[in-house]
């Protein structure tokens, strides 16, 4: 590697520097990581992971993009420890079919009203239940990870993958106008939904200590973070439509 990275008290950079300066961030969010997914994902593995995806965000950083090198490395790192995830994790068809239909429910409802839709204007509008809907919330929420070599076998949700291998998810969230357009979606969630958003990816809490919190169940604290998700979903089509 032939660059030079914006780390503070640093100038260029040889791969083991990078490794050795960044090693406690591949760590952290490696053990935050593995606390929200299946018991059979090794940390070990998330961590050998990300110390590649580290490897990789020194060799692409380019500090004229205005982003520090922490921020762009952590993408990486995610990306890639997500990536070895997903090669043990399958999803059902009809988790993404749901979460599909109740993020386009969102939408037009929204779109109708001119606010937030609840959950039992969503429901209505699905027609299903109450109870139902908080099962479909809970299944988007707490679903599996799945790999591209799975999406490519299957015909319903190979479209999902990027037209280029090149590129994936995290070239969209590198993109400065999507940040921003998220950050106004969350922004405009309800108050109880941006809390639970807060708390949990900020904060780093679980959803049996945000249930403490909030003095409610794991499972409502499921839904409300599913609800979140997919409203904010809903509210970035076109992004993940153009993705």
């Amino acid at each position: 590697m032939n660059a030079t990275y914006e780390i503070v008290g640093s100038g260029e950079l040889s791969p083991d520097r990078v490794v050795l300066e960044h090693a406690e961030l591949v760590k952290r969010i490696a053990y935050h990581l593995v606390s929200k997914m299946p018991p059979h994902v090794e940390v070990d593995d998330l961590i050998q992971a990300g110390m590649i995806g580290l490897l990789n965000a020194a060799q692409n950083f380019s500090p004229d993009k205005g982003a520090n090198f922490e921020t762009y490395a952590g993408i990486r790192i995610r990306g890639a420890m997500l990536d070895e995830a997903r090669k043990a994790n399958w999803t059902p068809r009809s988790t993404f079919k749901n979460a599909k239909q109740v993020a386009e429910a969102i939408r037009m409802i929204e779109n109708r009203t001119g606010r937030d839709a609840k959950a039992a204007d969503v429901a209505e509008a699905l027609g299903v239940s109450i109870e139902e809907y908080h099962r479909m919330l809970e299944s988007a929420a707490s679903s599996r990870l799945m790999s591209f070599e799975q999406l490519a076998q299957d015909p319903e949700r190979s479209r999902l993958l990027p037209e280029s291998p090149d590129h994936g998810p995290e070239d969209v969230l590198e993109d400065d106008q999507f940040r921003d357009a998220l950050a106004e979606a969350i922004e405009a969630l309800p108050e109880r939904e941006q809390l639970v958003l807060s708390l949990y990816y900020d904060e780093e809490l679980n959803l049996r200590e945000i249930g403490e919190v909030l003095e409610v169940s794991e499972s409502r604290v499921c839904q409300i973070h599913g609800q979140a998700v997919l409203r904010i979903r809903s509210r970035l089509q076109r992004w993940f439509e153009e993705a």
